[in-house]
């Protein structure tokens, strides 16, 4: 008789508790079990990938991956250009995605992106234990951590981290809305041939639907109060992406037949003869009556943080993200943590207003990295070396991360690599670190360096040095090309340097 595998992870005590086989969980389970951290790795689905199982709905990511590019494949500066893999040490386990992809388009489709997902976790023969669902979470009597409720039993830990995603549809307090179908529930494109549709919502969601739908819709209004924030103009990943324009595109061009509008709605009624959607317009005033054979809400989804509310975790963001500190840790529950795309609940600087790239696979990989080190120092001991350093060899080191360094370009103004001076070791590298705890927290004398986007699109290098507990922000030369290795910038950032690791 053939030995029947038991399932990884049993109940018990661990370390720490993954809980959510998503592309965030993933990773985080990775780079923890690569630093020596023991933990236990729980999904309620059957196989990897989170919601790339399901969505998008009409099957295209709006991240791209780019199989040919100016560096090599599973090269850490190929990951600039490939924005849906997962991160591995070994360069066989990196830019899965691409190997998947069938070359028609340079964003992967669903099923590409969940095969290349499932990959990385095959490759690197990862456990999970599948079929576990997390139920409840309660505090340990004696404060020493966390119990994680599931379907399969108890699991107590010191360290919990949450990584379901926001994956909990999600729709405003509006009289009617709860009787609308949420993105969530859309049926296949074909059922809405001929008809008048009503999409609420003009973010990526509902521009996806859009698009989608324009070759059997009769008509297709999207509606919300603010107008149309388009990635490319404000140079934010949160914003809706060109991916899906071509909606966008038609009502600009007034060829009839999709409308995009910037209106509150007041409420939505179905009766016999379909749908009304009643709005005032925002930013042309006056009353709008909407009839419409469908009514979609593509108004986003919120985090199914279950119980952790009741233990004191506080949220925003109309209770859709919870609050994180600079290390995604909650601001009000120490020892719960948050991988994924909930990590976009830890703002950071905001500066120009751009937002991290958190809510994104290509974003959030990076998060997962640097938050399993913050962990494996802070919580057990373990000690990642650290690259001694010369004085003289910093500012090259900083300028050639400017240029190539895909945590800095992928996470602008939101990660930074950091170079310290180390009361034992003298000039040390401290890897990349999150830039809002470098700037605002107390640290050793050190330097970091990250790259920004300005409002007026400018990318370029921001310098950051903290000296007695003070810290200077410096910002150097751009280039069109995006070329800051110059000898300009090399001699402003000796100068800037100079005397502070003496």
């Amino acid at each position: 008789m053939a030995r029947v595998a038991r399932p990884s992870h049993p109940p018990g005590r661990y370390p720490v508790v993954i809980v959510g086989s998503g592309p965030g969980g993933i990773q985080m389970s990775y780079a923890l079990s690569r630093l020596g951290v023991e933990h236990a790795f729980l999904s309620a689905d059957d196989a990897p990938a989170g919601m790339f199982q399901r969505f998008p709905f009409f099957q295209r990511l709006i991240s791209w991956t780019k199989p040919y590019a100016p560096h090599e494949r599973g090269t850490r500066a190929y990951q600039r250009y490939d924005w849906n893999s997962l991160i591995a040490e070994d360069p066989a386990h990196n830019a899965l995605v691409p190997r998947r992809m069938d070359g028609t388009s340079s964003f992967p489709s669903r099923e590409e992106m969940e095969l290349g997902i499932a990959d990385f976790v095959r490759r690197t023969r990862m456990k999970i234990r599948y079929g576990c669902r997390w139920e409840g979470t309660s505090r340990e009597e004696d404060g020493s951590g966390f119990t994680i409720h599931t379907s399969d039993g108890d699991y107590r830990c010191g360290v919990f981290v949450c990584a379901v995603g926001m994956t909990e549809a999600w729709k405003p307090d509006i009289p009617g809305l709860d009787r609308v179908p949420h993105y969530v529930n859309v049926k296949q494109a074909r059922r809405y041939a001929g008809k008048d549709i009503v999409i609420i919502g003009k973010r990526n969601s509902g521009f996806e639907l859009a698009d989608g739908l324009l070759p059997w819709a009769r008509t297709i209004t999207l509606v919300s109060p603010r107008p149309t924030r388009l990635s490319i103009q404000i140079y934010s990943p949160a914003a809706a992406r060109a991916r899906y324009m071509q909606p966008y595109e038609e009502h600009v061009l007034g060829s009839g037949g999709v409308y995009v509008l910037d209106a509150a709605i007041e409420r939505v009624s179905r009766g016999s003869d379909g749908w009304k959607v009643i709005a005032q317009g925002t930013t042309a005033p006056g009353r709008i009556v909407l009839p419409a054979d469908e009514v979609i809400a593509a108004t986003g989804f919120g985090t199914p943080l279950r119980d952790l509310g009741d233990l004191g975790v506080k949220t925003f963001f109309s209770n859709r993200l919870p609050s994180q500190t600079p290390w995604w840790e909650s601001a009000t529950v120490p020892g719960i943590y948050f991988a994924g795309s909930i990590t976009q609940g830890s703002i950071g600087l905001k500066k120009y207003g751009q937002v991290s790239s958190s809510a994104s696979v290509h974003g959030f990989r990076y998060n997962a990295l640097v938050l399993a080190r913050h962990l494996a120092e802070t919580r057990f001991g373990v000690r990642p070396r650290r690259r001694k350093m010369r004085a003289d060899a910093v500012a090259g080191y900083l300028l050639k991360e400017a240029a190539e360094a895909p945590e800095l370009w992928n996470q602008r103004s939101y990660l930074c690599r950091s170079v310290v001076a180390d009361a034992g070791r003298g000039i040390v590298d401290d890897g990349i670190v999150p830039l809002a705890q470098f700037v605002d927290a107390p640290g050793p004398d050190g330097v970091a360096v990250t790259v920004e986007t300005t409002d007026t699109g400018v990318m370029q290098p921001a310098i950051y040095v903290r000296s007695g507990g003070r810290v200077e922000e410096h910002i150097l030369e751009t280039d069109p090309l995006l070329r800051f290795r110059t000898r300009d910038n090399r001699a402003r950032l000796d100068a800037i340097l100079k005397g502070l690791f003496d």
